[in-house]
């Protein structure tokens, strides 16, 4: 009988465990059940989608639930999000999103790849109508309806790491006034004080402000709208607009649910072989722990290239392979 393959999410590291699964054992019965609409799509291409860089929204899709049918002979089902796994029975309880229906799906090799959450701070005035993410496309494109809707002059942008320095850049190529807030003491925290410096001095070059060392404590709105944003300073700042860039938090509900290991480092701890400490369970992607390249130490790094990469592990040893990560995700971005 040809193996039962269920994989959790698509995206970077769902998307690359199930090519790499059909490329390991073309006789796998692969399904992928992804809560969003899209099962595969840029993230990094996010931020240029919204400054009308990339014009076309098609290509932000790399994939679609039929091509992935055609070419892989996948089944992948959108709008269906995983609300369990019953390990004893080895089977996931999947509820259809469009019609609340709850089915059942049993699986002999399990691959989580649930990926992160936006970082969506509690304080007051978060919900006003013109504050959002950049994580989905459904985030950029109510982005761009707003724009279109509500003519805008000042953008802030809450964040100075890789997402938040290239929406700050989409958001000026719009003609926007933009100020990007970083509590950290420079933008891009990752990276040597000398190269933050580098690229602080290029984006004030293009008009773009620049403020470090202080938080977003509160927006103060009138009706639906925020029209300022309050700094931890007490600075307080005009706005049309905020975008969210502050980082994300990994979705480990299902995996603590079923109690599987979850590292010091906040993330499902994984072998070289993307096995969790449940043998037949596989995890990739911004919500596993990984080897930095650098330090030799295990970390989160929530960037495409190392979910690719570990959705490729995940998906050949859930076939049948025997392969190990050869090598250390490091910091590697898109």
């Amino acid at each position: 009988m040809s193996i039962k393959i269920v994989i959790v999410g698509g995206v970077a590291g769902g998307a690359s465990a199930a090519a790499k699964a059909r490329r390991t054992n073309e006789s796998a019965n692969i399904t992928i059940f992804e809560k969003g609409p899209y099962v595969s799509f840029a993230n990094c291409g996010l931020p240029y989608y919204v400054g009308e860089t990339i014009q076309d929204r098609n290509e932000l899709l790399l994939q679609t639930p039929e091509r992935f049918w055609k070419r892989f002979r996948v089944q992948v089902y959108v709008l269906h999000e995983v609300l369990q796994i019953d390990r004893a029975a080895s089977c996931v309880h999947v509820k259809n999103v469009i019609s609340g229906e709850v089915t059942s799906h049993p699986y002999d090799k399990l691959v989580l790849a649930p990926g992160a959450g936006a970082i969506v701070p509690n304080i007051p005035g978060i919900q006003a109508k013109n504050i959002f993410s950049v994580k989905t496309v459904p985030d950029s494109d109510a982005i761009k309806t707003f724009l279109h809707e509500h003519p805008s002059q000042n953008a802030l942008v809450i964040g100075g790491g890789f997402i938040g320095l290239e929406t700050a850049e989409a958001l000026k190529n719009r003609g926007l006034k933009v100020t990007v807030i970083e509590k950290a003491p420079q933008i891009l925290p990752p990276f040597d004080p000398d190269m933050a410096r580098l690229v602080a001095y290029h984006l004030q070059e293009k008009d773009v402000e620049i403020i470090v060392g202080d938080g977003i404590k509160s927006f103060h709105q009138t009706e639906e709208l925020a029209q300022e944003a309050e700094l931890e300073s007490g600075t307080r700042l005009p706005m049309d607009l905020a975008i969210l860039s502050i980082g994300v938090r990994p979705e480990l509900k299902l995996a603590r649910e079923a109690d599987l290991k979850i590292s010091a480092s906040g993330g499902i701890s994984v072998n070289e072989r993307q096995q969790t400490s449940d043998p037949h369970i596989y995890a990739a992607g911004d919500a596993v722990e990984t080897t930095h390249l650098v330090t030799g130490k295990q970390a989160r790094i929530p960037l495409a290239g190392p979910a690719n990469k570990q959705g490729r592990v995940a998906g050949a040893n859930a076939a049948g392979g025997g392969f190990t990560v050869p090598w250390s995700s490091g910091y590697r971005y898109c």
